[in-house]
């Protein structure tokens, strides 16, 4: 799947830059055309003429060449390329990332690319596991960066832990499949809501949830990097959508989530995925204005909001798939079987409080997918960007079935 594709491969400070040298060879072997950026640090450990005999092209490391004043264009570079690979990224090029810095090469073509970036950390353990680069690395996967992680094992300064660069054969394997899904849901529409609701109580208090939009959004990701073209109906989170075939449709109620996906489904849609939190009550009466806290107790009476998911299956089209998603505290999986049964659901995502790493405003999730004919797949603890990738796995093979 590689051959033909451009691959721009960007090579920061780390020991781990010598796997450089041999993941650019195995790109060129599989036919992907490789250029390649390097840092001033890089050229410490790697030298730019190993790589630029192995790429075949000139290595870039200034903005302009001072001998003749050529010009290495940033913008240039990012419209020429399929996919940008950083690898090794180290931990300071990974901050300057997320930070928006912009003072080499290599950074400004990271904020100039319109393609896909991927990057590959490279550190030791310590650094890698430090609350400052795991919230760089949290920040960039959120604006849609790849991330392929890192590998456990001894590392250069004798320590054991994570840290690794992938090894090359990882790496090239990755973009491999990359490419290999990137057109795989072309001409597929696809729906999903994602976030949680707010249910106002007067003008300054509301009900609402944990949910951070992170899973729904790492889906909606995961589905528009194969090709197909995604509705997103958001709640009020911290996130936006990275990818052009990504139309977002913000809502802040219950109410407002239930007609803007039904009206989104009505369009026509291949597959829908109900992945927000929306709040199952809302108050009956919400005040005008600021309620004072002038009695011992205050009562809220609550009404139900109207059920999405159920509503969906009841208008299911013919050919289209439903997948629901259950977050639970007890009883899970007779709780989700009963859920994936009464709303007439293709499958249902299953994820527990009660595990830990899983659920709302975390990084990973823990998750298993039941099918509606009671088949059970059990997944392991993952990113949520790993997450996604299993979930559209399975959707997609859900969807080639169904139209066997």
């Amino acid at each position: 799947m590689l051959k033909g594709k451009h691959i721009l491969l960007g090579v920061t400070g780390s020991i781990a830059a010598y796997k450089a040298a041999l993941l650019v060879r195995a790109l060129v072997k599989q036919g992907a055309e490789v250029r390649v950026i390097m840092t001033e640090m890089a050229k410490q450990f790697i030298t730019p003429l190993t790589m630029a005999t192995l790429s075949k092209n000139p290595i870039l490391v200034e903005f302009y060449n001072p001998e003749n004043g050529d010009w290495n264009s940033h913008i240039s570079l990012g419209m020429w390329a399929d996919a940008y690979l950083i690898a090794p990224a180290s931990a300071n090029t990974i901050a300057k990332m997320a930070t928006g810095v912009a003072d080499n090469l290599l950074l400004t073509t990271y904020l100039s690319a319109r393609c896909p970036v991927i990057v590959a950390p490279a550190m030791d353990v310590d650094m890698y596991l430090h609350t400052a680069t795991q919230k760089n690395i949290e920040t960039l996967a959120l604006r849609g960066v790849k991330i392929i992680d890192p590998n456990a094992g001894e590392l250069a300064s004798g320590l054991e832990g994570k840290g690794r660069m992938a090894e090359p054969e990882e790496i090239a394997g990755y973009m491999n499949e990359f490419f290999s899904l990137k057109e795989s849901l072309k001409d597929i529409n696809v729906l999903i809501n994602a976030g949680p609701t707010r249910e106002a109580i007067d003008p300054v208090r509301y009900i609402s949830n944990h949910s951070t939009g992170k899973m729904g959004y790492a889906i909606a990701e995961e589905f528009a990097c194969r090709g197909a073209m995604v509705t997103l109906v958001s709640g009020p989170v911290n996130l936006f959508a990275k990818n052009p075939r990504i139309a977002v449709r913000n809502v802040t109620t219950a109410n407002e989530m239930y007609s803007t996906t039904l009206e989104c489904y009505k369009e026509g849609k291949d597959i829908t995925i109900l992945c927000a939190a929306v709040a199952d009550f809302t108050p009956v009466h919400s005040s005008d204005l600021k309620i004072k806290r002038e009695k011992e107790n205050y009562n809220l009476e609550l009404e139900p909001t109207k059920d999405i998911a159920a509503e969906i299956g009841k208008i299911k089209k013919s050919g289209s798939l439903i997948v629901g998603f259950a977050l639970e505290t007890n009883n899970e999986l007779s709780n989700a079987e009963k859920k994936l049964k009464t709303k007439g659901l293709d499958a249902i995502v299953l994820n527990s409080l009660k595990d830990s790493g899983a659920g709302f405003g975390v990084n990973t999730n823990k998750i298993s997918i039941i099918a509606r004919g009671g088949e059970i797949t059990h997944y392991p603890l993952k990113s949520k960007e790993q997450v996604a990738r299993d979930i559209a796995d399975y959707i997609e093979n859900l969807l080639l079935c169904s139209k066997a």
